[in-house]
């Protein structure tokens, strides 16, 4: 049986830290997957994920898709289900600036009598390596559903957001959330009222006993928010990795390591 690393960590009140996959490919997800053995979770964040779910899962961290439909998009419903017939461990919403998308969001990621997710996939159980009893039973526990905040809307409803039940992660999107608000996008850091709404959105998730996460772009960013007290951290994306190591590697290579 696999594990569930990022629902452990949350349940134990560890930091989950974890990466953003932006580009398809079984074996780019399954390198990501198996770069650091600290690494929590992935975020699958494109369309046509399930071959990723399934190089990711049992690798270690837990799969996580971020569906692409965003706002009051009927497409979420079945994009949920896609996502999670896949065998996600999580889905993560965009641009849920409501308590009534939220509970939309719940009842299409659990099966009766908690939602209305319907069971149709023969491989969902074989991806998490249990039988489909046990997949059944398990699933409406241990899958994570998570919603980003990440609007005006959002924000100024967060407290009923938060509330709702089987909600488990408000999510924060600093770039999004800064240009919704008329402040321009972090660089790297955001604008200082941004800030302000970061830790408020931080505040209202645990009055709620809800976890929250947080993107970042960097290590050191991510080691900062877990001081804050947030619950889940994406601390780099594969892109951005890549790029960053390439051109540390080549700088070092034409000037040493000790003229950065």
């Amino acid at each position: 049986m696999t594990t569930h690393a990022l629902l452990q960590a949350l349940r134990a009140n560890k930091p989950a830290f974890g990466a953003w996959l932006t580009l398809p490919g079984l074996f780019h997800a399954r390198t990501l997957a198996k770069s650091s053995p600290h690494l929590s979770w992935i975020a699958i964040d494109f369309p046509g994920a399930a071959e990723s779910v399934a190089a990711i899962e049992g690798a270690g961290p837990s799969p996580i898709v971020r569906i692409p439909a965003t706002g009051v998009s009927s497409s979420t419903s079945w994009q949920i289900k896609n996502a999670l017939d896949a065998g996600a461990r999580g889905v993560l919403v965009p641009m849920v600036s409501s308590a009534e998308k939220a509970r939309e969001v719940v009842a299409d990621s659990k099966f009766p009598p908690i939602g209305r997710r319907g069971f149709g996939s023969p491989f969902t159980h074989g991806t998490w390596n249990i039988t489909m009893p046990q997949y059944l039973e398990t699933a409406n526990e241990d899958i994570l559903v998570m919603v980003q905040i990440e609007t005006k809307e959002a924000v100024e409803k967060v407290q009923e957001i938060a509330r709702v039940e089987g909600i488990d992660v408000l999510f924060i999107g600093p770039y999004d959330l800064s240009i919704s608000l008329g402040y321009p996008p972090p660089s790297p850091d955001p604008h200082p009222h941004i800030e302000e709404v970061i830790q408020k959105i931080l505040a209202e998730a645990h009055t709620a006993q809800k976890k929250c996460a947080i993107y970042c772009i960097s290590g050191a960013q991510a080691e900062k928010r877990a001081a804050q007290g947030f619950d889940m951290i994406n601390v780099t994306s594969d892109i951005g990795a890549m790029s960053e190591a390439v051109a540390s590697h080549l700088n070092i290579a034409m000037h040493g390591s000790a003229n950065p």
